[in-house]
């Protein structure tokens, strides 16, 4: 609770959100949140989705989420395969034309 009490950790339901603030490829994301018992945050509604912003904000840089782009160019999913449930694009995104293999989430 000291750490979120400091603003590192955000606290959703059930869920925690936190990031270390360190700049590293998806890969690498997703392995450190999986050595710790976690995986990459997947927002799944809105209130999940401010608390992951917030935490992007802070640092002041772009986190990935734990969503992938699907078998069809234009389809995400999260990281265990499931279909998106919510989402929350920014204009004009996805706009990797079929190119972009993961998300990302920026301060605007």
């Amino acid at each position: 609770s000291v750490l979120a009490l400091n603003g590192k950790i955000r606290k959703v339901g059930e869920k925690m959100f936190a990031s270390n603030g360190k700049k590293v490829d998806f890969a690498s994301a997703l392995k450190s949140c999986e050595e710790v018992g976690g995986t990459l945050a997947a927002p799944k509604n809105e209130e999940e989705n401010k608390a992951i912003m917030d935490i992007v904000k802070q640092y002041n840089q772009y986190a990935y989420l734990g969503i992938r782009k699907g078998e069809a160019s234009c389809q995400f999913n999260y990281i265990k395969g499931k279909p998106l449930n919510y989402s929350n694009w920014h204009q004009h995104e996805p706009n990797g034309k079929g190119e972009e293999k993961c998300v990302e989430m920026y301060t605007d």
